[in-house]
């Protein structure tokens, strides 16, 4: 991959290098300098990609408006409330720089993609994997899109354009929609797996699939699921509250046996 420097105004570069090193330190804050490096470059391999926003920003918060789907989990999953560890953040701020400074990460090349290695989307077996840096696994596109040659995109700037459209957008290539003209309808998509050496072929269900509520389907993948609402959280919190006050409460004692042929307590007896 070609160096990256970025060309912009002051505006434009706080912005930029603000929203990488967020990317940098809410994906990977206690990866090994490599891992981070790697998430770097692959938010600029985005960026020059066709099929991606062309800032910065845009980028890291493609998708961040949907309940599923955002391009970069903390966008969508509320750690942006949490406030970075200083030190922690400076490390992350000085990759950010570097990388958009023209620093390239020849590790991971191309990828566009990454997961951490201790879950499986589906969407990986349609990708090429690539290499393991830190925690995370790699992925670029398939076919001449996924080589260096189809990165042409151009830095636009903008970074404080983050339209409400950009926001809801998906990935076109791992989330499969369909033209806008279709309205936003998903496409069919299928993908073969081998598991315990045995091959089977799997739709993949879009994770916002209109409808309402989903039923489980033998020989359908599904996207990660949904966060849950606040009134759903806080039935769980009742639930597990009451649970603990039942744990807590002191055990009853178990009755004494009666003695054969004493009287009982109240006057009766036991024949």
């Amino acid at each position: 991959m070609r160096p990256f420097v970025l060309q912009a105004d002051a505006g434009d570069r706080t912005r930029a290098e603000h929203c990488m090193a967020q990317a940098i330190y809410y994906e990977a804050a206690r990866e090994p300098l490599k891992g981070q490096q790697a998430v770097a470059q692959v938010v600029l391999n985005r960026m020059r990609h066709p099929a991606y926003p062309k800032s910065v920003c845009g980028v890291v918060f493609q998708g961040a408006a949907r309940v599923t789907g955002c391009q970069f989990t903390f966008t969508c999953d509320g750690s942006l409330r949490w406030a970075p560890q200083a030190d922690l953040w400076r490390r992350a701020e000085d990759v950010a720089r570097k990388a958009l400074a023209g620093y390239v990460d020849k590790d991971v090349g191309s990828a566009t993609h990454y997961h951490a290695s201790y879950v499986a989307p589906y969407w990986a077996p349609t990708l090429v994997k690539m290499t393991q840096v830190g925690a995370h696994i790699f992925y670029r596109w398939t076919g001449p899109w996924g080589e260096p040659p189809a990165f042409t995109g151009r830095y636009a700037g903008r970074e404080a354009d983050l339209t409400p459209e950009l926001l809801a957008s998906y990935d076109a290539r791992t989330q499969g929609l369909l033209s806008p003209e279709k309205q936003g309808v998903p496409a069919e998509r299928k993908i073969t797996l081998a598991v315990a050496g045995e091959v089977r072929t799997y739709n993949v269900a879009d994770p916002d699939a209109r409808g309402g509520a989903r039923t489980r389907v033998i020989g359908t993948l599904y996207a990660p699921r949904r966060q849950p609402t606040p009134d759903e959280v806080k039935k769980i919190n009742e639930s597990l509250a009451a649970m603990e006050r039942g744990l807590d409460s002191p055990p009853i004692a178990p009755a004494a046996p009666a003695t054969p042929g004493k009287p009982k307590a109240g006057g009766g007896s036991d024949e």
